[in-house]
């Protein structure tokens, strides 16, 4: 997994591109709710992603229980389709807020 991080606006902006699985879903983790705890609202790109796991989509689901809990946005923007199967197959497109791409997001 690769990925990147950047400011757009007041927003934190986080890319991953590659694989999330169980050997690089702790650095996921790690990196989103570090991104979530300076407070600004959080953008997980995940056009790049080629893969996720469940242990990928618990980061997911930590970091935005991390922001709901702390009144931050967090949101998935232009998620590819091989995530986007996981993500609907345990129904988290019902709890998870997704945007088509980051335009559509800020």
């Amino acid at each position: 997994m690769e990925h990147s991080i950047r400011e757009d606006q007041g927003n934190t902006i986080v890319e991953f591109r590659g694989e999330v699985d169980l050997e690089s879903s702790p650095k996921a983790r790690t990196i989103l709710l570090d991104c979530v705890g300076e407070g600004k609202p959080v953008f997980v790109d995940m056009s790049g992603v080629t893969y996720i796991d469940s242990s990928g989509v618990a980061s997911l689901v930590e970091s935005f229980q991390s922001a709901r809990a702390s009144g931050t946005e967090f949101a998935l923007v232009s998620v590819s389709e091989e995530a986007m199967r996981v993500i609907q197959l345990a129904r988290l497109d019902k709890i998870f807020t997704i945007h088509a791409s980051l335009g559509d997001a800020t």
